[in-house]
Parts: C-alpha cells; sequence; structure tokens
C-alpha cells in the first residue's frame, strides 16, 4: 500500500535536530517530499552524516524571521508544516531566557501567522511535557493548566497557547503533540542524560549527577515519536471528512513510566555492562520540576498510537549507535 505522505510536500523546521531529524528519515521512508528549514551549519546532524541532505529542499533562514516563512510557505504551498524548532536545552534557558522565549514563542507565532496569511497547511507543533509546569496530579492529563514557571517551561506554555489561539480564532488547523523526554541516537548534546552516561561509561569515568538524582521524568524514543508525528499529522488532515475535528487539540505521547534519574543511569550501566561505575551525585539546586510523567491514553485512543520500542529495548539500540559513533573506549 502507498503511504498517506507518498509525494506529499512537508516542511520541516528545526530538521537538522535530534527530533527533526528521526522525522526528516522517517518522512523520507514514507515517500514525502521534504522541504527543510536550516539556521545553522551542523555537520554532526544525522541529516548530514548520512547523507540526508542531498535528498530534501533546505531552506537557510531563521523561525524567528516572518518575511523568511511567508517565502516558504507561499513557494512550496506543504500540505502540512512540522514545527520542531525551538531552543531545547533547560539549562541555556536559564541562561538566556529572552532567546529561549524569541525561538520558541516568536517562532511559534511566526509559523503560524505565516500559514494565516499565506495558505492552508496543516500545523503540528512540537510541544513538552514542561509545558504543563508543576502540578500535585500527576499524571498529566492534556486537560491539565498550562502553567510554566522557569524560562523553557513558560516558553511551551506559550508555544501551546499561541497554537491553539490560531486555531479557535483564525481556523488554522493546528495538533501539538506533548512528549516526554526525548532520547535516541543522534543527540550529541552531552549535558542530557541518556548521551551524558553514555559517553561517560565509554569512556570509563563515573557520570556525574547535578541533582539528587530524584527527579522522576517519562520518556519516549526517538522512533517512536517520529510515529507520533506521522500520526498526528495524517489524522488532523483527514478528520473532517472521516471523523470529528482534532483541529487545536493537544496529544501526549510518552512511555507513561515513572523513571528517576538514578533508574536511568543504573539501567544504562547495566546494559552497558559497567555497574562499577557508580554515578557521583553533586545534588545542587535546580530550577526544573521534580516530578512529571504522562497519561497518552487520548493518543491511543483517537490515534490508534502506541509505542513499539520499550525502555530497555530503545536504551540498548541507542548504546549501540553511541559505540558505533563514538568508539568502544
Amino acid at each position: 500500500m502507498a503511504s498517506y505522505w507518498e509525494h506529499k510536500t512537508v516542511f520541516v523546521t528545526g530538521a537538522t535536530g535530534l527530533m527533526g531529524s528521526w522525522l526528516v528519515k522517517a518522512l523520507l521512508n514514507e515517500g514525502a517530499e521534504v522541504v527543510a528549514l536550516v539556521r545553522d551549519q551542523a555537520p554532526r546532524s544525522i541529516l548530514v552524516r548520512e547523507g540526508l541532505l542531498n535528498q530534501i529542499v533546505v531552506v537557510n533562514g531563521d523561525i524567528e524571521s516572518l518575511p523568511t516563512l511567508r517565502r516558504v510557505i507561499a513557494e512550496y504551498q506543504p500540505h502540512t508544516i512540522f514545527h520542531l524548532a525551538a531552543q531545547p536545552l533547560v539549562q541555556v534557558a536559564r541562561l538566556d531566557p529572552v532567546g529561549t522565549l524569541r525561538a520558541n514563542v516568536a517562532g511559534t507565532w511566526n509559523v503560524l501567522e505565516a500559514c494565516r496569511l499565506i495558505g492552508n497547511s496543516n500545523v503540528v507543533v512540537a510541544s513538552s511535557d514542561k509545558a504543563y509546569g508543576p502540578n500535585p496530579s500527576l499524571p498529566y492529563l492534556e486537560t491539565h493548566p498550562l502553567q510554566g514557571r522557569y524560562p523553557y517551561d513558560v516558553s511551551k506554555s506559550c508555544a501551546d497557547l499561541i497554537t491553539q489561539m490560531y486555531a479557535a480564532t483564525y481556523g488554522l488547523k493546528t495538533a501539538i503533540a506533548r512528549c516526554g523526554n526525548l532520547f535516541g541516537g543522534g543527540d550529541l548534546n552531552f549535558s542530557r542524560t541518556i548521551p551524558g552516561i553514555i559517553q561517560a561509561t565509554l569512556d570509563g569515568q563515573r557520570f556525574i549527577i547535578r541533582s539528587d538524582g530524584k527527579f522522576v521524568r517519562d520518556f519516549l524514543y526517538v522512533k517512536d515519536a517520529a510515529q507520533c508525528y506521522l500520526s498526528l499529522g495524517e489524522r488532523l488532515a483527514t478528520s473532517e471528512s472521516d471523523a470529528p475535528s482534532i483541529s487545536g487539540e493537544a496529544f501526549n505521547f510518552g512511555l507513561g513510566l515513572r523513571l528517576t534519574v538514578l533508574d536511568i543511569v543504573h539501567m544504562v550501566l547495566r546494559i552497558m555492562d559497567r555497574a562499577d561505575l557508580e554515578p557521583i551525585i553533586q545534588n545542587t539546586a535546580s530550577a526544573e520540576i521534580r516530578e512529571q510523567y504522562l497519561d497518552a491514553s487520548k493518543a491511543r485512543e483517537l490515534l490508534d498510537w502506541s509505542p513499539r520500542y520499550g525502555m530497555e529495548e530503545a536504551l540498548g539500540e541507542t548504546i549501540a549507535w553511541y559505540r558505533a559513533e563514538l568508539g568502544n573506549r
């Protein structure tokens, strides 16, 4: 059977990032014609390392430039836009809150405003469980209020509300993906827990945990996340004729697990057969939410989505990717 995405033009922002790279790979495998917005040269991106940039249309530009986005949408008339471009790092957001808000909030309204002014593309916006902010009632449901407190979290809360505003006020067909912590091969931000512990273990070093190790998070493997975006984009496009519209709605995607940083570190050490490398716990203060995990029932019911990878299998594939790229040191 032909894929739903075959021969459809799709515009991806943030294409050279971790999630963007895996989404572009999935779209190419489905036969889509991909147009990607690329701000910086990223020689270590999967798209570059695997030669995939040669298979897509690359537009050099910045998500903060409304004229650039208007030109791209007018010229290529994409069927669907997957808006993934963002400043994704919590620590960078603490150091540069204004830059993070410009990228994550203004960048989102620029994409949506360009669609309002120019065309009728469907828009899937990448969000995060961080958009919910702290809440004593867990797991997060899509009906929970958006109440980010820290810079990165606030940027995601704002972007979500703006996306819903464009759907409600202007009839723009939008959907929001709120994912747990994404991980997988290709993530070279070693300040993050999973690539950091894998790199340290390959080097025979004890991993340093900045917090007390008891922060609870939900996770999602990048291959599963790519499929959630494709499922959400297809359902958004076909909803008017086949089912009630989901425009303006958000969907949670995650494994629904309650894993601490220490749980993840010990799991990786066991898979890599280096349980002797006990982590160093610094227990320094952190402007992050202590406990976050998601209920993905809505995605299971309305999108028929479910993760294909359990945590251990996904970690095994991820570790294998880093062994190949970084060397069995």
